[in-house]
């Protein structure tokens, strides 16, 4: 009788301790981290910016503005750290400005005009100058 009191006791003892054991393991597994994959930032084009690359309107494609023509701010009394640049195809130009999140299409008649839309100027003189609205901007060349 001593026997099987000892083995009912163990018996329970064993069973509870397993139990105890799958209620721990009963835990919602954490969600797997993403990986963040360099490169793996494209916009909507396919464009990587972390490869310097930027979608161009004007040329249907994706670009690195930064080897178009860099523009300045005109008042070179303050200090920028951003920059704005021009690339050109044929009769027209796309501007890439600090201030604008959407690049600005403007278009020319014939050689040696300026490049127009709407109260946007871009006029070819010693290098470039920028203008809106007849304030100058932006110079570059």
């Amino acid at each position: 009788m001593k026997k099987m009191f000892l083995f009912l006791i163990m018996a329970s003892a064993f069973s509870c301790a397993k139990k105890v054991s799958h209620e721990n393991g009963n835990t919602t597994p954490k969600e797997p981290q993403k990986e963040t994959v360099a490169g793996g930032d494209s916009d909507a084009h396919g464009c990587k910016a972390s490869a310097g690359y930027t979608w161009s309107t004007l040329k249907k494609e994706c670009i690195r503005i930064f080897e178009g023509t860099k523009l300045s701010h005109a008042d070179d009394e303050k200090t920028y750290t951003t920059a704005s640049y021009v690339i050109f195809d044929g009769n027209k130009a796309e501007l890439f400005l600090d201030t604008q999140k959407e690049s600005i299409i403007l278009e020319r008649k014939s050689e040696g005009d300026s490049w127009i839309n709407g109260d946007w100027q871009l006029i070819p003189w010693k290098g470039y100058v920028l203008k809106k609205g007849g304030k100058v901007l932006y110079t570059g060349e």
